[in-house]
């Protein structure tokens, strides 16, 4: 874990140090990608205005000086030409677009590692916050004379845009104040010292999000089965009193049909000895 002095708004240091959060300031330097990305903020800066006049840009020089010939010296065709004094300029620079894109991973992993450098450096401060109600120039110098950083090139970045801070240190060479979002790895790089708010840091450092409310338990409806168990004893006893009452009826039956085997077998015995 990396851990930053901390100060207060007034400038006074604290006995703790600040821990800065393990998810972002990790240590961890990539050189290619600062590399990459400080060429292409250096590149984009660049207006790409430049020109040189060719020899057809420049006046003059429509006919040739003397003669091809006769004349003992080099023959010429115009007093324009690049070997000339005040001739066009050969393969000058011309106007051009040097805007240079990186890829948006790669532009935040080298911010990243900008931080990560100050941060291992001991260059890197934590403010609980800024005290200026109005800006002020004197007491942003005051302020810097306190921390010990007077003279070198600071980068105070805040959370968001604060206006009275800005003003505050806009007068002084050596000081470039702007948004925590908004610095880039050139910026990081190009000062001294960074000067970071306590708040803008991601995840808040030492401040601890509150915990979310649990939201009340829902109650479960009723089952269905309930209301079958509580209908079965009725059902049992009515299929109950239909067996008894289709029991009776079911003997006389049974009975029925006995008397009539009986006679069957007795008439078929009494053919059987007639036929004898």
């Amino acid at each position: 874990m990396i851990e930053a002095p901390l100060y207060s708004a007034t400038g006074e240091k604290r006995r703790k140090a600040f821990a800065l959060p393990a998810a972002y300031f990790d240590g961890a330097v990539n050189e290619a990608v600062l590399y990459q990305a400080v060429r292409a903020y250096r590149n984009n800066q660049r207006q790409g205005t430049h020109q040189t006049k060719n020899r057809a840009n420049v006046t003059g020089g429509s006919e040739k000086p003397w003669r091809q010939k006769g004349t003992g010296r080099a023959r010429q065709g115009t007093i324009r030409a690049p070997q000339w004094r005040g001739g066009g300029v050969v393969f000058g620079p011309s106007p051009r677009d040097y805007t240079t894109a990186i890829p948006r991973k790669v532009r935040r992993l080298a911010r990243r590692s900008a931080l990560n450098a100050r941060a291992a450096e001991g260059a890197l401060m934590v403010v609980e916050g800024w005290a200026f109600e109005a800006p002020r120039t004197a007491d942003f110098v005051a302020l810097l004379e306190k921390w010990g950083v007077a003279g070198r090139k600071v980068l105070a970045l805040t959370n968001g845009v604060n206006r009275p801070v800005y003003l505050s240190g806009r007068n002084v060479q050596t000081v470039e104040v702007m948004p925590y979002d908004e610095a880039t790895a050139y910026q990081i790089l190009w000062s001294d010292v960074v000067v970071v708010e306590q708040e803008a840091l991601p995840e808040g450092g030492q401040v601890t999000a509150p915990a979310p409310v649990a939201a009340p338990p829902r109650k479960r409806a009723a089952p269905a089965k309930k209301t079958t168990k509580k209908a079965a004893p009725a059902a049992r006893s009515r299929t109950k009193a239909k067996a008894k009452a289709a029991a009776p009826k079911k003997a006389a039956k049974k009975k029925t049909t006995k008397k009539k085997t009986t006679k069957k077998k007795a008439t078929r015995g009494t053919k059987k000895k007639g036929s004898r």
